[in-house]
């Protein structure tokens, strides 16, 4: 990098020209140095990044923990015996069950919106905190439940917490990690869910053998273990570079970024890296105060209506295609049918003496693999009556299955945990994570509503429904979800094409070379001050 800049815009072009110094987001894309190898590769050259998203992916662990744990304990007998509502002789268990269930899913969806303004405001690892503790004290209220109400309202507070961990974990990785392993790092929230889900299986299996509520309460308590080592140990973490940029700290975002590349503060990928978050930074504030000028007062009421307003900036142009994808992505992560296997898969795997609990390590389905759903819906059709008789396509349709979870298990399991962190603009990217993150807590819960009667009143129908559900989720991919691999998170105004006009064009432009140039100069003023 030159020690020196003109500091006209004819100035900065000439740098570009000579290849001193790419300022331009979509240039970057073409001549910017890498940090190191793309993929799996590239997790090892930048091991403190991935050390902290590992760290941070602990929240993926509670989630999957506690979806694991209450899968088993709602069929033990020492926890029947205590919360006799919900056994299977007590009239009206089945709504009692499915109420206990879906208290994680509300509160969850009550956790992941608020959490959004939470990030926004606290920070990123702070408001990791304010989950953390609220996770907690819904798990102490279930491990101490006495009666039904209380172990309820436990699963409510708990799914609260939970709402909150799925939204900020994924936020906090994106926007420490390197735009060449960002994917990678994602992967580990999906990995994580699925390993909570594992931990709780075999703990569970194990504590039921103990005589007593312990069985279940135990189970309940360990979950505050992984939670409190995580609320602990993320105030060790650095702060996302990028959101102490947008609270004006750009000194300190550069620090932040050069520890988290583990590269002095002066090399020129750092520095650019640092230009585009401000820039970036810079030119989203520019459009907020261009669309809601009368709000731009530092008054208590303004700040109040332009947190709201810019809820709605989501939804227009400059962002409303990300929300698309956002909320469209998490959508079809919960319709292309993944319940409806989990439903039907122990009469498959029991008629045969298999445990189908293994099954829920894989958390999923791929879109492409309606073809399989389909084979699925023909043998449920013409076997179910007499699954013993006829062992062969049994088996057959056990082996799709679980060809079917793999899949989701690389693809639709974690992508759709990933893509949203990483395709809003910094000033809406907690909100924008948050709506899609809401979309997938809401849409469980929908699926978690119809799959029962549909399966009840449509029989292997069912998974036509979902095939269908995965041949459309196929085509929404193809034609409206971009490519992310490689970019940096600031260069997805480029991949989005949201600055289309040369206006827009021409102001974040001005705004990159205004930040080289102010850089510079106070770098020349350092010198002459010595």
């Amino acid at each position: 990098m030159q020690s020196k800049f003109d500091e006209t815009e004819e100035g900065a072009n000439a740098a570009h020209e000579r290849g001193t110094f790419v300022h331009h987001a979509e240039a970057v894309w073409d001549q910017r140095e890498p940090y190191g190898p793309s993929g799996f590769g590239g997790v090892f050259i930048s091991y403190y990044a991935t050390l902290c998203a590992a760290f941070a992916a602990i929240g993926g662990m509670v989630f999957g923990y506690d979806q694991g744990v209450v899968s088993v304990v709602l069929v033990m007998p020492q926890f029947l015996s205590r919360f006799t509502r919900v056994s299977e002789t007590a009239s009206g268990a089945g709504f009692y069950k499915g109420l206990l269930t879906a208290m994680i899913e509300l509160g969850a969806l009550i956790g992941a919106f608020n959490q959004g303004w939470i990030a926004d405001k606290i920070s990123r690892k702070y408001s990791i905190v304010v989950a953390v503790v609220i996770f907690t004290i819904g798990s102490i209220v279930q491990t101490a439940a006495v009666d039904y109400a209380m172990l309820t309202v436990g699963r409510l507070v708990g799914g609260i917490g939970i709402g909150m961990l799925s939204m900020v974990a994924p936020l906090y990785i994106s926007e420490i990690s390197p735009p060449e392993i960002r994917g990678a790092l994602l992967v580990l929230e999906e990995f994580f869910i699925v390993f909570g889900i594992v931990i709780a299986y075999w703990i569970t299996y194990g504590t039921r053998y103990m005589s007593g509520e312990w069985a279940w309460r135990l189970p309940f308590l360990l979950q505050m273990i992984p939670s409190t080592i995580l609320g602990l140990g993320i105030l060790f973490l650095p702060f996302s570079p990028r959101w102490l940029a947008s609270k004006g700290r750009d000194f300190e975002a550069l620090r932040s970024l050069g520890k988290l590349r583990q590269l002095p503060t002066t090399d020129q990928r750092v520095q650019q890296e640092w230009f585009d978050i401000r820039a970036e930074v810079a030119f989203h504030r520019q459009t907020s105060a261009i669309r809601h000028p009368a709000l731009q007062s530092k008054s208590k009421s303004n700040s109040i209506k332009l947190e709201l307003v810019s809820w709605m900036d989501c939804f227009r142009k400059g962002c409303w295609r990300r929300t698309h994808v956002g909320v469209g992505i998490m959508f079809f992560q919960q319709f292309v049918g993944i319940n409806a296997l989990i439903y039907y898969s122990p009469t498959l795997f029991e008629t045969m003496g298999l445990n189908y609990s293994m099954q829920l390590i894989m958390s999923g389905v791929l879109n492409v693999t309606q073809l399989v759903g389909v084979i699925i819906a023909v043998f449920v059709g013409k076997y179910s009556h007499d699954w013993s008789a006829h062992r062969g396509p049994g088996w057959a349709s056990a082996a799709f299955l679980l060809f079917y979870m793999l899949s989701f298990g690389a693809t639709w399991g974690p992508v759709p945990w990933a893509m949203p962190s990483e395709i809003f603009p910094s000033s809406l990217r907690a909100k924008g994570v948050a709506l899609s993150t809401c979309s997938n807590w809401f849409n469980n819960f929908i699926i978690g509503l119809i799959t029962p009667p549909l399966v009840q009143n449509t029989g292997f129908g069912a998974y036509t429904f979902f095939a269908v559900f995965c041949l459309l989720s196929f085509a929404w991919t193809f034609f409206f979800v971009p490519e992310t691999r490689g970019r940096t998170l600031e260069q997805m105004d480029h991949v989005f094409k949201d600055t289309s006009s040369e206006e827009e064009e021409a102001r974040r432009h001005a705004i990159e070379v205004d930040i080289i140039a102010s850089h510079h100069r106070d770098l020349n003023a350092g010198t002459k001050d010595q």
